[in-house]
């Protein structure tokens, strides 16, 4: 049983959940998305995804599927992926069909991270599930079951799904992920054998403990003969320190909102978060919300970077894009770039 881990070069990929800044349009917003893939792929970075979110003011991330094709399309190499798909808004065998479709677009470039939350409020939920009793039950196991089988044709010969077959057929199956920020993600990519991916920035204390867990206990599958983990981190890097701590104010002030008043509003621009008069329960949010992030200037931060990826036992970093401005977010992957990938 592994114990410690020293990593090597460790791989950068992007997590994109399309966050619209400084009252841009959706159109705009998926054009600094597709600046970004594109950079992201010039740069040698592993993988990049698209988040998926319903009702949300502030995100246009609700079809990841239509991202990954637009940027698969604009792009040649780079893996392209969902991070992901919420299985519980969908049955699996759309998800099947639609991630086999992909991987025929684009081939040996697809991700498929599923989610097991709805990433979305309750009545939302209802709206995409059509149903109450999906709402009320607990029937994520069987779905993940179903997925897994109808990917790998393997359902028993008695199983009401057993002639269906998904298609197109004769294509690779993407690299599958289990998404998770708490206990319950984790166990079914161990049993399931597939990669696996924690969300730092929800339960920093867990990252490490969990992700460690899943490398030694880790059962291999025909999805996945290897673990294969990463840590999802939102950075915000500059050249200095204080460059980075004031492109991070509008992150901080909307993160702060969140947990202070349960409020999801626009994203700050740099200047409302400069001239913003935190309220007592805003800064306290504040200060619990630090762990959740890695701020500063890029000798700072890349020490960071390794030091978490020796703790949690991993070789890949997923970085949450939550910068203000575009132009800001690629001058940081270029900054993590020049220290991680060259």
């Amino acid at each position: 049983m592994t114990t410690s881990h020293v990593p090597g070069k460790i791989k950068l990929s992007i997590l994109d959940i399309a966050t619209i800044t400084n009252n841009k349009s959706a159109t705009e917003t998926f054009k600094d998305s597709l600046d970004r893939v594109q950079l992201a792929e010039q740069l040698g970075y592993t993988r990049y995804w698209f988040a998926e979110h319903h009702n949300s003011e502030n995100q246009v991330s609700t079809s990841p599927e239509i991202m990954i094709a637009y940027a698969g399309a604009h792009t040649k190499k780079i893996r392209i992926g969902a991070g992901g798909i919420m299985l519980p808004n969908h049955s699996p065998l759309k998800v099947v069909e639609n991630f086999l479709t992909l991987e025929s677009m684009y081939p040996k470039r697809i991700d498929l991270g599923i989610g097991r939350a709805s990433g979305t409020d309750g009545l939302t939920a209802l709206a995409l599930r059509r149903s109450r009793e999906a709402i009320n039950s607990n029937d994520f196991p069987e779905q993940l079951n179903e997925t897994l089988a109808f990917f790998s044709n393997n359902f028993p010969p008695d199983h009401p799904f057993s002639q269906i077959r998904p298609f197109p057929v004769k294509t690779d199956t993407p690299e599958i992920f289990m998404l998770g920020s708490s206990n319950g993600g984790v166990q079914f990519a161990i049993e399931k054998g597939l990669g696996f991916v924690f969300a730092s920035y929800l339960s920093p204390q867990l990252a490490v403990p969990v992700l460690r867990a899943y490398k030694q206990n880790f059962k291999p599958s025909i999805f996945s003969s290897i673990p294969k983990s990463m840590m999802s981190v939102i950075v915000i890097t500059a050249e200095t320190n204080e460059e980075a701590q004031y492109l991070a104010g509008p992150l901080e002030l909307f993160w702060a909102k969140l947990y202070a008043n349960g409020t999801i509003s626009t994203f700050p621009t740099l200047e409302e978060a400069s001239n913003h008069k935190y309220s007592p329960a805003e800064e306290a949010a504040r200060k619990q919300n630090k762990d959740r992030f890695v701020i500063g200037g890029i000798n700072k931060v890349k020490v960071r970077l390794r030091e978490l990826a020796e703790q949690a036992m991993i070789d890949e970093i997923v970085l949450l894009d939550f910068y203000p401005e575009l132009s800001a977010s690629l001058k940081g992957y270029r900054l993590l770039a020049h220290e991680f990938l060259q």
